[in-house]
């Protein structure tokens, strides 16, 4: 029997799992967050954090992104684990838990006198309600990663224990997601609009468009959050947010766009702060939509693409020519797969009778231009003319990710751990394979984490091969922070932002 610990209301002991570092050198930028402020932290301040992506809804247990999961998650809703910024996954509504030796048998023991922002007191059946459905209904996040759980049962109030099919080596990480969040039984709290969670801070307001305001909640089981307010303000365009900063709107801007970091690095107080991501700036094919069901044109452009210019270009990152990033385990390097070579694309494209090939690349606006004018570039020296449809990120979500119309597009899939989208046939990507079905299939269920990122690396060279997607990058993520403010997270910062023990000092 495995039993892992935490003291309430910590979150920083490891639990299970150590993430591989990798880290991200820019010149001009610091490793580490800015100075410990000067004066004292006022607990009546207001945190402000300029975002790029603002939600569709705030319904996380049916609606997809990381925009959602980034302000949601740990700050509002909380599940029996979590995980910090470097992967490990800790105790958290849970104070402890153990796992047993076949892998098959979790067993966890509750925090007590957690209550709900509602006024509910957290129980063992709440926790058994919420896996319940996420188990039973195929709409809601997490209904295929849970789907290995055979039972739920609480043999009292404050325990909770989940018994197994088989073995899954990825079952704890995904509890750390909308799949183990814990909702209060019966609740009838419009998702979409309201949250009743048991986080640190009560969702306080949502000005579509413009920004998402939370509160400290007096209630909290834990410790107290360190700022009265966060308010999370919602800037897609890249030179508006540093302007924001510049011009003292914000306290602390993600996401810099690293061509523009000189702007702001060491200027009005603020740090530029080089974080590390498992973020996959991914340029995705339809594998079932002509011409690209050909994988010799996949191949094609993905040999028209020099990985280490396209890096140059954005200024930041680090080259991934496979579909797991170096934080995540069965990475390994693929850059013999698909080596740099127009002359090669070319020849492959006559083959498959595509001398002259026209393609749209449809994409969110808000990732702005480098990425798509290196693409028409690339792509224009083999033959290819690529037409970019930039449009916005609600259109991209019903047009790419639910309704797969279209022939190529780019994202940034920033989800830890998110290899499972290869082996699900019905993912936007349409690429379906038996063998990195089974693969994936036989790494989770391995109970040992090398045997079963030996078997994810395995998969891994197959998808590359196979051509299903391009991996242009691992993203980096650079972060200014003002030095007034304390604690704030600096890695992975596009799917997960704890800001409960963030302080601003007066």
């Amino acid at each position: 029997m495995h039993s892992f610990t935490t003291r309430v209301p910590t979150r920083t002991l490891t639990a299970a799992g150590v993430g591989t570092v990798l880290a991200l050198a820019l010149a001009g930028c610091t490793g580490a967050p800015a100075e410990t402020p000067t004066g004292d932290p006022n607990p009546d301040a207001t945190l402000r954090v300029g975002l790029r992506l603002e939600p569709e809804n705030l319904d996380i247990r049916h609606t997809a992104g990381v925009a959602l999961e980034q302000v949601l998650i740990d700050n509002v809703y909380e599940g029996l684990v979590t995980r910090t910024p470097d992967n490990q996954v800790v105790p958290s509504l849970a104070k402890d838990y153990e796992i047993s030796e076949d892998g098959l048998t979790y067993t966890f023991q509750l925090n007590e006198g957690v209550t709900f922002h509602g006024g509910g007191e957290l129980t063992a059946s709440d926790v058994v309600a919420s896996f319940t459905q996420v188990r039973e209904d195929e709409s809601l996040r997490g209904h295929t990663e849970l789907s290995v759980i055979e039972a739920v049962d609480a043999p009292d109030d404050h325990t909770v224990v989940l018994t197994l099919s088989e073995p899954d080596q990825n079952l704890l990480f995904w509890l750390t997601g909308p799949a183990g969040l814990v909702f209060d039984e019966g609740d009838k709290t419009d998702m979409k609009t309201e949250a009743n969670g048991t986080g640190p801070f009560t969702l306080q307001n949502w000005t579509q468009g413009t920004s998402i305001s939370l509160a400290r909640f007096g209630e909290y089981w834990g410790e107290a959050a360190g700022v009265a307010e966060v308010e999370f303000q919602y800037i897609p365009d890249a030179t508006a947010g540093i302007n924001a900063a510049l011009e003292g709107s914000l306290d602390v801007l993600t996401r810099v766009d690293a061509n523009l970091a000189p702007q702001i690095d060491g200027v009005s107080g603020y740090t530029l702060v080089d974080g590390r991501s498992t973020s996959e700036g991914t340029l995705a094919f339809n594998n079932a939509a002509e011409p690209l069901d050909d994988v010799r044109v996949r191949e094609a452009l993905r040999l028209a693409i020099d990985h280490d210019a396209l890096v140059e270009a954005i200024g930041s990152g680090s080259t991934l020519y496979g579909p797991i990033p170096e934080l995540d385990p069965g990475y390994e390097d693929l850059s013999d797969v698909a080596p740099h070579d127009p002359e090669r694309a070319k020849e492959l494209l006559a083959e498959a009778g595509h001398e002259e090939l026209e393609l749209t690349l449809t994409i969110s606006n808000h990732y702005g231009t480098t990425v798509p004018a290196y693409l028409v570039s690339a792509f224009k020296d083999i033959g290819v003319e690529l037409k970019v449809d930039p449009v916005e990120f609600s259109t991209w979500l019903n047009d790419v990710y639910t309704n797969k119309d279209y022939q190529l597009s780019f994202v940034e899939h920033a989800e830890p751990r998110d290899f499972a989208n290869y082996a699900n046939p019905q993912y936007y990507f349409n690429y379906d394979s038996a063998e990195v079905q089974e693969l994936y299939a036989q790494a989770m269920a391995a109970v040992d984490a090398d045997e079963s990122a030996s078997l994810l690396a395995e998969a891994a060279r197959v998808v590359s091969e196979d051509h299903a997607a391009d991996w242009l990058y691992s993203a980096g993520e650079l972060t200014a922070v003002h030095e007034s403010v304390a604690g704030f997270p600096v890695d992975s910062t596009t799917s997960r932002l704890d800001l409960s023990g963030v302080t601003v000092s007066e």
